[in-house]
């Protein structure tokens, strides 16, 4: 089993990763940080582009469960003198248990996994962030008790983390607005596809409309990693798509404020929001760690 889209996950699968997520949690807190249930096991970590939460949390998520991790980047790798990504798949299934992968394109990840013989992770892509969404799903739960039937607001650009969400507001039964400029939608295929699983998926160019009513305010940068030549354009073009306290009076009295980080303060959010009793990214980084360990465990059980 991959997981390459949030869409290779059903419903069943995603209560279960949450639940064992939530069990590894409260064991975390309550000091209990080790275990032998990965003893012997391996994970490798590649990285074409830079991370800060992915790294990190998936580093200290196998050392807590008892395996092994290596961290490489796509330089320190023979990918980056020419390698077929087929002969490095084949190369790795028989080194390690598990491979995680950022990487800049998708097809990249889809690759690597269709030559491998051991579970694939999608770390990033420029399609999609699945992982992410584990964690915004297990951070919504704990809010509002329950996924059915949730208003998730989305506000501004349309990107991989978007994308994931939208799958995962489908599979989980909530519904999505995401308010964004013309031209930056999330991607077509994937709000088919999660319209065609029943999800109330809204595009709006109206923040405001977006945020009416919403249970969940999530956002993302302006300028990802990969578009810093649209710096100025992406800019100008997301002037209206920031969530600040205004956009929050839109939105339910218990709203919650979600950002998967790394945030640019002033733009996509203001410092009023950050720092208010609405916003819970740290909460949604630090799951992360735990809906990553679920993840791992189901992988590598």
């Amino acid at each position: 089993m991959d997981l390459i889209s949030v869409f290779d996950l059903s419903r069943v699968e995603i209560e279960a990763i949450l639940n064992t997520a939530e069990g590894l949690r409260t064991e975390r807190k309550e000091g209990k940080r080790t275990s032998n249930a990965l003893e012997g096991k391996s994970l490798a970590l590649i990285f074409e582009k830079p991370s800060t939460r992915t790294r990190v949390s998936f580093e200290v998520a196998m050392l807590e469960l008892g395996g092994n991790v290596i961290s490489l980047n796509r330089n320190e790798l023979q990918l980056g003198r020419g390698e077929r990504i087929r002969e490095t798949a084949k190369v790795f299934s028989s080194y390690v248990d598990a491979v995680m992968i950022r990487a800049f394109q998708h097809s990249t990840i889809q690759e690597f996994a269709r030559y491998a013989s051991i579970p694939v992770i999608n770390g990033l892509s420029d399609l999609e962030h699945p992982c992410q969404t584990l964690a915004d799903l297990m951070t919504i739960k704990s809010y509002k008790n329950s996924l059915t039937g949730v208003k998730v607001a989305w506000i501004g650009d349309g990107n991989n983390v978007c994308n994931s969400l939208i799958g995962g507001c489908a599979i989980t039964g909530m519904a999505i607005s995401v308010a964004c400029p013309r031209g930056y939608e999330p991607d077509a295929k994937i709000v088919k596809r999660a319209a065609e699983l029943g999800c109330e998926v809204n595009i709006t160019e109206d923040a405001k409309e977006a945020a009416t009513d919403a249970d969940v305010l999530s956002t993302d940068v302006w300028v990802s990693m990969g578009d810093e030549d649209e710096t100025k354009s992406r800019k100008n073009a997301f002037k209206k798509y920031q969530i600040n306290e205004d956009l929050i009076r839109d939105a339910k009295e218990d709203v919650i404020v979600m950002h998967c980080m790394p945030v640019h303060v002033g733009e996509e959010m203001t410092e009023e929001v950050i720092n208010s009793n609405k916003a819970v990214i740290f909460e949604q980084a630090e799951n992360r760690l735990h809906a990553q360990k679920a993840l791992i465990l189901t992988l590598l059980k």
